[in-house]
C-alpha cells in the first residue's frame, strides 16, 4: 500500500484505469487501525488488479477538504479520477472485494 502526501502523486494516482482504492485514515483513529489489516487482506486477493493508496488527512488536509471527508476512516473508490463508490466507517474485506470487483 502506498501512502500519498502530495496533491500531484494522488492525483495521478486516482487517474489511473484500474480501480484505485483510497483510505482516508487519521494515526489517532482507532477504527482507522482496523482497516489496515482489512485492507492488506483485501490487497492479497485482487493482487495488481487493483491499487490501494491511505491519504492521513492530518498530513494532507487539501484532499480530505477536497473530497469532503468529515470523519475517518473514509474509503472511496476512484476510476479515472472520478469516485465510483464511498463509505465512512470499517468495512468487511468480503465487502471491498465485492465493491472493487464491479470496477475492475
Amino acid at each position: 500500500m502506498e501512502t500519498s502526501d502530495t496533491p500531484k502523486t494522488f492525483s495521478a494516482l486516482i487517474k489511473s484505469d484500474k480501480p484505485v482504492l483510497v483510505d482516508f485514515f487519521a494515526e489517532w483513529c482507532g477504527p482507522c487501525k482496523m482497516m489496515k489489516p482489512i485492507l492488506e487482506e483485501v490487497k492479497r486477493k485482487m493482487g495488481d488488479s487493483i491499487s490501494i493508496i491511505k491519504v492521513d488527512v492530518d498530513k494532507s488536509p487539501h484532499a480530505a477538504m477536497a473530497y469532503n471527508i468529515q470523519g475517518v476512516p473514509t474509503l472511496a473508490v476512484f476510476k479515472k479520477g472520478s469516485i465510483v463508490w464511498r463509505k465512512s466507517g470499517v468495512v468487511n474485506a468480503g465487502e471491498l472485494s465485492t465493491v472493487l470487483r464491479n470496477y475492475i
